[in-house]
């Protein structure tokens, strides 16, 4: 125990002294019997607790607390995360100066009790008007390898980590997106342990390691989303990954239809996977089984069922490796694909990091002014020579996107139509030369505006999502809500993340031929309440 701890207040606008702090803390190790001991930043309590005898308890038993009071010690916290069951440690972060650090971590000797704490402690209210925030902490064990010849087979990168680091597990490597015969540029190395992953991230260090000749890029990857058992028997999509662009919803419905005739409600396809949405669950389980490893349009799928995603988790912690949800995570399902994304060529663009790992809040973008004294140094640079994160609109993330995949600038044709009550509404079409023959010819959002910024802004969101340049980098791909839609990532994307952009807007009848310039095209319906975006 600190006897230097400063005084703190019991959340009742009383002053408790450093002695106090104390004697509450060695009353509650009197009480429940647990050891507690203070070291490298942290106060252990438990770890093992009285009488415990195996191994400790597996992952997903530990969760991380948020936005915890500074001068709240374990003596008020323990009892409360008792009430979810037996705990086998809790950790608090802590200052010199004896406060806390405003989070913790407290380990369950079950995933169920730790999943119960979630769902009961999540936002529960630990002092009048300080609301707390739990969620699921999963030490890391994975590590993201960018830069690998696309050339190289599975078989191969794993020899070659095993070779160079310790405790590998296993390589997770994905297909090109256009030709399943080679990789996307990148690899997931799974470790035996967190330490072991870390050791080898050390070794790894970009710039200073080279792999078959090439330069390699390191980092941590993003754990996949842990979803619990009850929600999982309630899910009817399966996720469907390593598609043909080419295939078609109408040909993944019709093959899922195959094994039942009308099971299937509904599929989304983004790029090369889908999700499969059924009427019934006892479908979806029997597809999967039924279709895993099977081929449509040559291609040898992989069939799982699809991740939850808990949209109530809006917040993310980063800490030594481990994590917690993040505040983009208002999605609907997650899936196994990646959605790490680096430019053609180029080595790829990583967040900012403190000691290698993400900062405890994610990431904003600095939009501030700051003095210019005369005598300061200029020196004129390209806008291509910065990186993604310096941009905020999505017209800027495009012409970025374009340029470092060595494409022509992309172009804008301006549209217009007006509204049952005589607004004029204008809408964006933009074609990107380079894929102008492919698949897509151009991208049209299905909104209207009213304001041209807003109209082109809207335009280049749209089509960013359609090219598969995603909001962050993670081991998981996600999808979200229809109006915005993520797509998986390819090795020649680079990462972007996208801030909701509110403004007015009307939704746009897909039989409409719109004209350019003072001609208008056919009748458009424009709803009574269409303001939204």
């Amino acid at each position: 125990m600190n006897e230097e701890n400063t005084d703190g207040t019991n959340g009742c606008g009383k002053v408790r002294t450093g002695t106090q702090n104390e004697a509450a803390l060695l009353a509650l190790m009197e009480k429940t019997g647990y050891n507690m001991v203070q070291e490298n930043g942290q106060r252990k309590f438990g770890g093992p607790p009285p009488g415990w005898e195996g191994p400790p308890p597996p992952r997903g038993c530990e969760v991380f607390v948020g936005k915890i009071p500074r001068d709240m010690y374990e003596d008020e916290l323990v009892p409360v995360f008792e009430r979810a069951g037996k705990i086998y440690e809790f950790r608090l972060m802590m200052e010199f100066s004896g406060e806390n650090r405003g989070y913790a971590f407290v380990m369950y000797t079950t995933k169920e009790e730790a999943q119960l704490a979630i769902r009961i402690l999540n936002n529960y209210e630990i002092r009048p008007g300080k609301f707390i925030g739990v969620c699921v902490s999963l030490d890391n064990c994975r590590l993201f390898i960018g830069a690998i010849p696309k050339e190289k087979k599975k078989e191969e990168i794993l020899d070659e980590m095993k070779k160079v680091t310790e405790g590998v597990v296993d390589v997770i490597v994905y297909p090109s997106a256009t030709d399943k015969t080679k990789n996307r540029g990148f690899a997931f190395v799974e470790y035996e342990s967190h330490r072991a992953a870390a050791m080898a991230r050390r070794k790894l260090i970009p710039g200073t390691f080279q792999l078959w000749g090439h330069t390699i890029q390191v980092d941590w990857a993003d754990p996949e989303k842990e979803v619990d058992e009850e929600t999982m028997q309630r899910v009817k999509v399966l996720y469907v990954r390593n598609l043909m662009i080419s295939t078609t919803e109408e040909t993944i419905k019709a093959e899922f239809n195959k094994f039942k005739p009308g099971a299937v409600e509904r599929v989304k396809k983004l790029r090369d996977y889908a999700f499969v949405h059924f009427f019934n669950r006892e479908d979806a389980v029997a597809a999967m089984s039924v279709m895993n490893g099977k081929c449509i349009d040559g291609a040898s799928i992989e069939v799982t069922l699809a991740k939850p995603v808990n949209k109530e988790n809006t917040w993310r912690q980063h800490l030594n490796g481990q994590i917690s949800p993040n505040s983009e995570n208002l999605l609907v399902y997650a899936n196994k694909e990646e959605s790490h994304s680096k430019a053609l060529g180029k080595p790829p663009t990583l967040p900012t990091r403190l000691n290698g790992q993400h900062s405890p809040s994610p990431p904003e973008i600095e939009r501030c002014t700051y003095p210019f004294f005369p005598g300061t140094k200029l020196t004129p640079i390209s806008m291509y020579s910065l990186k993604s994160n310096h941009f905020n609109s999505a017209v800027m993330h495009l012409d970025y996107y374009c340029n470092k995949n060595n494409w022509a600038p992309p172009e804008y044709y301006l549209y217009s139509t007006t509204s049952q009550d005589g607004k004029v509404l204008l809408v964006y079409k933009i074609v990107i030369p380079a894929i102008a023959n492919g698949s897509q010819s151009y991208f049209m959002p299905d909104k209207l505006c009213t304001t041209l910024e807003d109209a082109k802004e809207l335009a280049a969101q749209f089509t960013l999502l359609h090219l598969d340049y995603n909001f962050r980098r993670s081991s998981i791909n996600s999808l979200s809500p229809v109006s915005a839609t993520l797509s998986s990532g390819t090795p020649s994307v680079l990462p972007y993340t996208s801030r909701p952009y509110s403004y007015p807007s009307y939704p746009l009848s897909p039989t409409i031929s719109l004209a350019n310039g003072s001609h208008v095209g056919q009748r458009l319906y424009i709803s009574n309440q269409a303001s939204f975006f």
